[in-house]
């Protein structure tokens, strides 16, 4: 169980953090519980509390104090290693010289001994109501390298989902329908060969739903039961590529919320050191590709605060020349931009973004853009534009059930107020849109319809083509 004493339980985690055609980059933590003996149940040790109980101020993320001498190895489908690095003041490696599109196993070592080994222990839900920890399953580490650039991208599959971060802590509905998306995520990744996630942002809300403490994303502590756990075979398997929401920054919480993202995620070491890449520091800006023809560009939507000329990223001139570049080239296949706020969008709640259709879409024009992802709005919405398809999918843990009145103005052609994920097929000249709503009993996907906005059903797959 890799306990620190009777009382203190210590969980160990598992992150894939990023991976290309020919290298990846594996990270790994550990939670702290300490058992109540008056409610016979496990609580998850504040970071405030790690240094007394533990000797740590970290557990998780790029800036987490080593755990000791640390070995990653990646081996072949024969059980051969044919990678490994090692490190002792960090708890992530880069991994590199690995073989396009080919799969891997890997595992880790500290001190000689291999991390994160057995049945994991996992937060599930109790038959007295609530949740505690418990046995869960074992990690399954592998993954797959994505084509070499330079090869005709094959059929792909990966998934968008978008306002997740309610946690699962709580026995509230908001916690049901994250389990249940979360769910979803893991079935795909295990039998539908999903090879990526996007974060349409909201990674994370304030205090999951104020049922837990005050807390609102600034430590790691707070980002176990809204990432870490939920998610936890899935991050082991596929990269998250993630978008930053109005939660995840000064415009709706704290600037340490931002701060503890870009740790979670390793925005460092994955973006600032790859300008060509990216455009970041501040505002987050990155594209990556999958084979030739398929490429993803993350777009910073939130408010730039600590600079009074420029509202939002978007609109700063270095970001602009960015964007200008990554969106130049006349025929880019499938270029697909991601954001968490949406340029166009029904409501009920938000409506179009001016600031959105002046600044980017004009550059969506010149670049051949036909498929727009976001989140923001909490239900599922597509629109059709000049050729191009936005898609809302903010429903993967929060909800928002009010019918919008906006579907004129947001050429909305199917919405539904439904919790969900999006899996986006990409086959050739062919784009298919599934929103997957939960499994039914035989474990099966739950595909999710929509309507129109005079109340007639619409099934999935939406489908975009290029021209």
């Amino acid at each position: 169980m890799g306990a620190e004493n009777d009382d203190v339980h210590r969980e160990e985690f598992v992150h894939l953090v990023d991976l290309s055609h020919d290298r990846v980059l594996i990270g790994w933590g550990a939670f702290w519980f300490r058992h109540d003996q008056t409610a016979d149940r496990w609580n998850i040790l504040d970071d405030s509390e790690l240094q007394g109980a533990v000797g740590r101020r970290t557990s998780i993320g790029h800036g987490a104090e080593p755990f000791g001498d640390a070995r990653v190895e990646v081996l072949d489908s024969g059980g051969e290693v044919v990678a490994e690095v090692g490190t002792e003041d960090r708890t992530w490696v880069w991994v590199e010289g690995l073989e396009p599109d080919t799969e891997y196993r890997y595992r880790i070592h500290v001190d000689g001994r291999e991390w994160a080994s057995g049945v994991r222990w996992d937060w599930e839900p109790t038959a007295s109501g609530g949740y505690d920890l418990g046995p869960g399953r074992a990690y399954d580490l592998r993954f797959r390298t994505f084509p070499a650039p330079d090869t005709a991208t094959p059929v792909v599959r990966f998934v968008a989902v978008g306002d997740y971060g309610v946690g699962i802590r709580s026995d509230s509905e908001s916690s049901r329908r994250q389990r249940r998306i979360a769910e979803v995520l893991d079935e795909l990744v295990r039998h539908h060969d999903v090879r990526f996630v996007l974060s349409l942002g909201d990674n994370i809300y304030q205090g999951e739903l104020g049922q837990v403490d005050d807390e609102s994303g600034g430590e790691d502590d707070d980002w176990y039961s809204s990432f870490f756990q939920p998610y936890r075979y899935v991050i082991a398997r596929v990269p998250v590529f993630p978008a930053i929401g109005n939660h995840d920054t000064t415009d709706t919480e704290g600037s340490d919320d931002r701060a503890q993202m870009e740790d979670n995620f390793h925005v460092r070491e994955r973006f600032r050191a790859q300008q060509d890449r990216a455009s970041v520091g501040p505002g987050l800006f990155y594209r990556f590709g999958y084979g030739q023809d398929l490429e993803l560009i993350c777009i910073d939507t939130s408010q730039d605060s600590a600079d009074p000329e420029y509202h939002r990223f978007f609109e700063v001139p270095d970001h602009q020349r960015w964007l200008a570049d990554a969106l130049a080239v006349a025929d880019p296949g499938w270029r697909i931009p991601f954001s968490h706020h949406p340029l166009l969008c029904a409501g009920p709640e938000h409506g179009n973004d001016q600031e959105m259709l002046e600044t980017l879409l004009p550059l969506f024009e010149r670049g051949g853009v036909r498929l727009v992802l976001a989140g923001h709005e909490h239900n599922f919405q597509v629109s059709e534009l000049d050729g191009r398809t936005y898609v809302v999918s903010g429903a993967g843990g929060q909800l928002r059930e009010e019918v919008p009145t906006g579907f004129d103005d947001a050429h909305t052609t199917a919405w539904a107020a439904q919790a969900h994920l999006l899996m986006v097929e990409i086959d050739g000249d062919e784009a298919r849109l599934a929103p997957i709503s939960g499994l039914l009993p035989d474990g099966s996907l739950h595909l999710m319809t929509a309507l129109t906005k005079d109340n007639e059903v619409v099934r999935p797959p939406f489908l975009v083509r290029r021209p």
